[in-house]
């Protein structure tokens, strides 16, 4: 029964399970629960042989208890208006679970973009943005889209240069999507940002010895096997993070394959084979398994889903050989499956807390375009001095002197060490938050899993927010 619910359906009744150990009204929870405004637009495109195509798009805001709401943009020929509303709620409890002041919202165009040309895709893409313009679905205090699946910080460029073109307001109109280019305001960091969030995430879920020791694993990332299902912009770069913690990625799932090696993949020479060949089909160090949905059945410590959702349903979730579930994507796992997982003792971490890099960094870029100041501008110069200075004391004090080396990696923290900083502190924060709820409630003998607690945790959030509004008692 579960398994035919919808995408949005498969949220809220993940949504209705967590609610059920609060005591909000009634009235609040369904507020929370509903998407407050959704758009489907149509346009027509004229491509290059001359036809003119029609174009379907959308763009949901689901919270506006908190200004302005936020999420991506995805080009997919699965974009519907039931997924932008549910991954636009995703993202709500995901603002909400890492403390960021931003509503949920998603946004989508329902193509192939292999089947566009770049011409094609940016005439799409301004008209697009003149669509969300026109009917006040974008600006940096109304909504900020971002990139998803299928959308790079080349298409956010198009959206801010059309923006800016018809915006009242220049000054801040910087803010008003996030994920740009380094050249046109963005920051540093971003691009890697949700993969790096997976692997910050998971260093606190793995750095907890009595969690880890009920899995029949040792506390840590090192030596931990991991496949990645995915090796987009998410999925690439939470397998080269792990890959530097010192984990094993052993296997990589792609659409039309997965590699596999037993001692670990080099991700860096994966990713240059793919981009010689076209695919990670071929890799020379590594098993060929013909089936990508095989390739989730592999036996591994970690299985990171980082593709698309409804990955893991009931026909493979029993097949599942991870001791731990981490979920970079948005939705992989079915409530059917999840169950099943839960029921096995496998630990998932949701993707409402691990997917939260991304949103997080945003978060950080458009306070950057906010402020028009680049972090760590005003205080790297001085940093740089004092800790220099402290070096020099130490050399006087004790007679050792430091090697150039040494002083070379002695520096005030530039913007990327800052953006770097500030997702670790936000993940390891929400990863005790989300963890305290659960032991919580394991003491008075419920049921809550990772992910019931982390929508507990963004209920509570969310309901303080308009508790505070003075809309409910």
């Amino acid at each position: 029964m579960a398994e035919s619910l919808s995408f949005f359906q498969k949220v809220n009744t993940d949504f209705d399970k967590a609610a059920r150990f609060t005591d909000y009204p009634l009235g609040l929870l369904e507020q929370i629960k509903i998407c407050n405004s959704s758009c489907h637009f149509t346009f027509p495109i004229k491509r290059d042989d001359g036809t003119i195509q029609t174009i379907h798009g959308w763009r949901a805001e689901h919270s506006h208890h908190n200004l302005p709401t936020k999420g991506g943009i995805r080009y997919s020929t699965l974009v519907n208006e039931d997924e932008i509303i549910a991954l636009a709620a995703l993202m709500t409890y995901k603002c909400a679970i890492v403390d960021v002041p931003f509503g949920g919202a998603k946004g989508g165009i329902q193509l192939d973009r292999n089947q566009y040309s770049e011409s094609e895709l940016e005439r799409i893409t301004r008209r697009y943005t003149y669509e969300l313009i026109q009917k006040n679905y974008i600006g940096p205090g109304v909504d900020v889209p971002a990139p998803d699946f299928g959308t790079s910080e080349t298409e956010m460029a198009w959206i801010f240069d059309t923006y800016i073109t018809m915006a009242p307001d220049k000054l801040n109109a910087i803010a008003c999507v996030t994920g740009k280019p380094i050249e046109q305001n963005g920051i540093h960091g971003r691009r890697g940002a949700t993969g790096r969030g997976v692997v910050y995430g998971l260093e606190e879920a793995c750095s907890i010895e009595e969690d880890m020791k009920s899995l029949g694993l040792t506390a840590g990332l090192h030596g931990k096997s991991v496949v990645v299902q995915g090796f987009g912009n998410v999925g690439y770069h939470a397998a080269k993070f792990l890959m530097e913690s010192d984990a094993r990625v052993t296997g990589i799932i792609e659409i039309d394959g997965a590699i596999y090696n037993p001692k670990g993949l080099d991700v860096e020479k994966v990713a240059e084979h793919r981009a010689e060949t076209g695919s990670i089909c071929g890799y020379p160090d590594a098993e060929l398994i013909k089936n990508p949905n095989d390739g989730l059945e592999l036996a591994c410590d970690i299985l990171v889903p980082a593709a698309l959702e409804n990955q893991l349903t009931a026909a493979n979730a029993s097949e599942v050989k991870a001791a731990i579930v981490a979920e970079a994507a948005n939705g992989p796992t079915t409530p059917t499956a999840d169950a099943i997982l839960q029921e096995r003792g496998i630990m998932v971490i949701p993707d409402t807390y691990l997917n939260a890099g991304g949103v997080t960094v945003s978060y950080f870029e458009w306070l950057r375009n906010l402020s028009h100041v680049q972090l760590g501008r005003l205080g790297k110069r001085f940093e740089d001095s004092t800790q220099h200075a402290m070096l020099h004391a130490v050399e006087k004090a004790t007679g050792y002197q430091f090697s150039n080396e040494e002083r070379q990696s002695i520096h005030g923290a530039d913007e990327e060490d800052l953006v770097n900083s500030g997702l670790q502190d936000t993940m390891i924060r929400a990863y005790q938050e989300l963890r305290e709820t659960r032991m919580a409630h394991r003491s008075k003998n419920d049921d809550v899993d990772c992910r019931t607690a982390a929508f507990i945790n963004a209920i509570h959030r969310i309901a303080q927010s308009y508790m505070q509004l003075g809309i409910f008692p």
